[in-house]
């Protein structure tokens, strides 16, 4: 008989299997705390007298819900429970276990306000993400963040942690690392000095405040505005002590924001060192401070810069209109297009500052907004006429169809361009009144660029006078009376001659060329006024008239008729 070997391929394979199926049973005779969601421990808070009933610590809900009502309760010692005093003596356990539960209840109540009803109501604390956005979503967890505070330079979390003692079931507790920070905390976010003095019955609740709390804060803000009313008026006296011009312009322009950041950091100062409100109260406040004390730094910011607008407008070109020069106008419109792109990087830089200071998203809960698509859509619908016309603003600014100083012609009315915003234009009409054009509307309507190359406009001023009129008598005064004129230049172009006849009339027309409209306007009214006084005083013949023939002679007929006669 032939023994028939195995080929060496089938004793790897086989080797493989085997090697394997060892590995997978030493995996699952090892611990599976990690996979099932929980902290191995041998025993829990051993120093603490009482017991706790272990049913209302199985999801992180229920125990924040459970501590909450011991300590609005005032048992602490109960509440002791619920925080994993592992670090601990027994001996310090007792000892320091309701007070630390205490001060934690403070913490809360005053640094962080815990929404409880945010909290995963399931005993493996499993992320429950329906859209499937959170990477997070379907996985167990051992520990879960309540809060994060900042206490001096340090940042300290109080996280809640699943625990489990044997074949007990598991129950969730605040984390001894988180109760080791509580007193760091409590020193920063805990009652002041101040309270010592409250009676007792005032630190009663009262919906989500205290009683003295109510009284408190009308208070608090009366006098932080009565502070921020004497600084505007200190910030008036020194207006008026400055010299005329852009100093006092400046201090003048920047007194409400000034006025706005004392009482910013005046109310800062209290709720650091005074007092130390809830924590919806306080919460709002510092939210409400760092929005004012950044407005009140970009507003000043703004006004510097549009001062030095004003100071460099009035320097180089003083009355916007186009009688100056083009660079000049081209530079005021490249300065107003430079403050547009200045103010909008303030806007974001101010925006990225707030929402990095207050955590908009996690401290009022709006982590929805956080994506993209909605964003998209808010800003879409609310902002689309705000966007469209930011958009025409810079576009008009780099193509520059117009500057600072020109001079228009915008349905039927002339106007000065004395401002491109980010929004509207602004417009001088020539009586001096002043339009005011959403970029979007002027730049989606034709309009006469009259500055665009040159101020010059040739003019006309036209007459009717009667057939018998002289047109060189006329002719000699148009050119006299037009060269008299300052704002009539290039004489060689001065043209007198009839350019219609009727029955009984004919029309003279003078064409002449001027520095500019406005200008050229005023030049022909007076030429007009002149040309008809010599008229009316030297030929009054000349107008017109229904002529009737009573003889064969008539003047209509010329000079020759008396020769025939």
């Amino acid at each position: 008989m032939t023994i028939k070997r195995p080929r060496w391929w089938l004793v790897a394979l086989a080797a493989l299997v085997f090697s394997s199926l060892c590995m997978a049973q030493e995996g699952g005779s090892g611990s599976d705390s990690e996979a099932e969601g929980w902290y191995e421990v041998n025993a829990l808070n051993v120093g603490l007298n009482e017991s706790v009933d272990q049913t209302n610590l199985r999801t992180p809900r229920e125990t924040m819900r459970h501590f909450m009502r011991l300590t609005e309760k005032g048992d602490y010692e109960g509440a002791a429970h619920i925080l994993n005093l592992a670090d601990l003596s027994p001996r310090e356990q007792r000892a320091r276990g309701g007070e630390l539960a205490r001060q934690l209840a403070e913490v809360f109540r005053r640094g962080k306000w815990l929404n409880i009803s945010t909290l995963s109501a399931r005993p493996d604390g499993m992320i429950e993400d329906v859209s499937g956005k959170d990477p997070r979503a379907g996985r167990m967890r051992r520990d879960i963040e309540l809060a994060s505070l900042e206490a001096g330079n340090d940042a300290y979390d109080i996280r809640l942690g699943r625990y489990r003692v044997g074949e007990e079931e598991p129950v969730w507790l605040i984390t001894p690392e988180s109760v080791s920070s509580i007193p760091v905390l409590y020193d920063r976010y805990g009652p002041s000095r101040f309270e010592d003095y409250i009676p007792e019955p005032l630190k009663q609740n009262f919906g989500l405040l205290r009683l003295w709390e109510w009284i408190a804060i009308p208070l608090v803000l009366l006098a932080i505005g009565l502070i921020g009313k004497g600084v505007h008026l200190v910030m008036t006296v020194i207006t008026r002590w400055l010299p005329s011009g852009s100093p006092s312009i400046f201090f003048t322009q920047i007194r409400s924001p000034v006025a706005l950041i004392v009482m910013a950091l005046v109310t800062q100062t209290l709720l650091d060192f005074v007092v130390s409100f809830s924590a919806v109260v306080a919460t709002t406040l510092r939210v409400t401070l760092t929005i004012v004390m950044a407005w009140g730094v970009g507003m000043i910011a703004l006004r510097l810069i549009d001062t030095f607008m004003l100071h460099m407008t009035r320097r180089m070109a003083g009355e916007i209109d186009d009688s100056k020069p083009r660079d000049e106008r081209k530079l005021l419109t490249t300065l107003y297009a430079l403050r547009r792109v200045i103010i909008l990087v303030m806007v974001v830089l101010v925006s990225i500052y707030v929402l990095g200071q207050v955590r908009l998203f996690e401290t009022l809960g709006m982590s929805v907004l956080a994506s993209a698509s909605v964003l998209a859509v808010l800003v879409g619908i609310a902002g689309q006429a705000v966007l469209s016309n930011i958009i025409s603003s810079f576009q008009l600014s780099l193509a520059k169809p117009l500057r600072i100083g020109d001079l228009v012609m915008f349905e039927g009315q002339w106007c000065y361009v004395e401002s491109i915003f980010y929004t509207y234009i602004l417009l001088r009409v020539w009586n001096e009144r002043r339009l005011i054009v959403p970029v979007t509307y002027f730049a989606s309507r034709p309009f006469e660029n009259l500055s665009a190359k040159s101020t010059m406009e040739y003019r006309t001023l036209e007459l009717t006078l009667h057939l018998n009129a002289d047109v060189s008598c006329l002719r000699e005064k148009f050119l006299e009376f037009a060269k008299a004129e300052e704002n009539v230049i290039e004489h060689h172009k001065l043209l007198c001659s009839v350019t219609a006849q009727t029955a009984s009339a004919q029309t003279i027309t003078c064409f002449m060329m001027t520095v500019d409209p406005l200008s050229g306007w005023a030049a022909e009214a007076s030429i007009r006024e002149k040309l008809m006084a010599f008229i009316r005083d030297h030929h009054p013949d000349w107008w017109p008239r229904q002529v009737v023939v009573l003889s064969e002679q008539d003047i209509a007929l010329g000079e020759h008729t008396k020769t025939h006669s």
